[in-house]
């Protein structure tokens, strides 16, 4: 087979070229410390990264969703606590109220302290957030759930009737604000039940209204001795009855909290999991690459000295 001087320029050359890019393409991988810089370097890593980095920003996704969760029941606990205190408050009141001997100045005197304390309940009901927004109205959230009327000084709830929900997980998702009448007007399984069978009052506002109207009646207006301590009866057992159902939902908020700090671990050990697949698939093996990169530059200098003594060879010289 004859070889032209052509073709022998052109292999040379080839070679050349040849070692460049790869001594190229292995001197990128140093300098990005990535091995896969476009798809065509390994199209199969490429697409298995894609997934990888989908998985990771999803992961971080729900972390950030579990902070704001966090967020969002620590400040309704933090409430419902206060709520808790002012109700044992009122049911310290009504355990005073409940003393035969007491003088309807007296009686007057507990009714105003414990309309404070309804005042104090109705304020907290009507709480907000950082952002203006009122944490007991459900999606409702730009107007005050709880109404009082200025006259009767009946409480009436207005808000929303769905509480608000947030995914933190992909398969978990939690209550992270109650509404109000779940709070303050909803009883437990367990409530105590009125003596009469009648149905036990849900609604604090209501049983506090009812406690003040005792309080507030003179004590020559009852019909019978027993319809005063009947009226305080009802108020202690119905303040029992809220007091259990805020216990109740602070539970549930403690128990979900308790929860997230259960998934924010195994979302760290994910997006560890996740960043060492990553560095598997696209990160620069740098042993390996320095090795290559160091075999590369011995072989294309040798090109480089080929291609040069080509470059003195003709069959001219060569008859000369």
């Amino acid at each position: 087979m004859r070889l032209s001087t052509n073709m022998i320029y052109t292999q040379n050359m080839d070679a050349v070229l040849d070692g460049q890019n790869r001594f190229q393409a292995t001197g990128l991988q140093l300098s990005t410390g990535s091995k896969v810089s476009k798809p065509s370097d390994d199209p199969l890593a490429a697409s298995q990264a894609v997934l990888v980095r989908q998985a990771s920003a999803q992961n971080s996704q729900y972390s950030v969703a579990r902070t704001f969760a966090n967020q969002s029941m620590s400040q309704e606990e933090s409430i419902l606590s206060s709520v808790t205190s002012s109700i044992q408050d009122a049911q310290t009141l009504i355990v005073q109220a409940g003393d035969g001997s007491l003088s309807d100045d007296d009686r007057s005197s507990l009714a105003t302290k414990l309309e404070s304390l309804k005042s104090q309940i109705l304020n907290m009901a009507n709480s907000t957030d950082g952002n203006g927004r009122y944490i007991f109205a459900g999606y409702k959230s730009d107007t005050a759930p709880f109404t009082q009327d200025a006259t009767t000084g009946a409480v009436t709830y207005v808000g929303g009737t769905t509480e608000i929900s947030q995914q933190v997980d992909a398969s978990r998702t939690m209550t992270i604000n109650h509404t109000g009448n779940e709070v303050f007007q909803t009883l437990t399984g367990d409530a105590k039940a009125e003596p009469d069978g009648s149905a036990s009052e849900a609604d604090i506002f209501k049983t506090i209204d009812g406690a003040l109207k005792a309080l507030k009646t003179p004590s020559a207006d009852y019909a019978t001795d027993t319809e005063y301590t009947d009226a305080i009866g009802k108020a202690n057992r119905g303040l029992s009855n809220s007091l259990n159902n805020v216990l109740s939902v602070r539970s549930e908020l403690g128990t979900q909290m308790s929860e997230l700090d259960t998934l924010d671990t195994l979302g760290d050990n994910r997006e560890v999991t996740n960043a060492s697949k990553l560095s598997n698939l696209v990160d620069t093996d740098w042993t390996s690459a320095i090795s290559t990169y160091t075999l590369q530059q011995v072989a294309l200098q040798a090109s480089y000295k080929t291609y040069s003594a080509m470059q003195g060879m003709s069959l001219f010289q060569m008859n000369s």
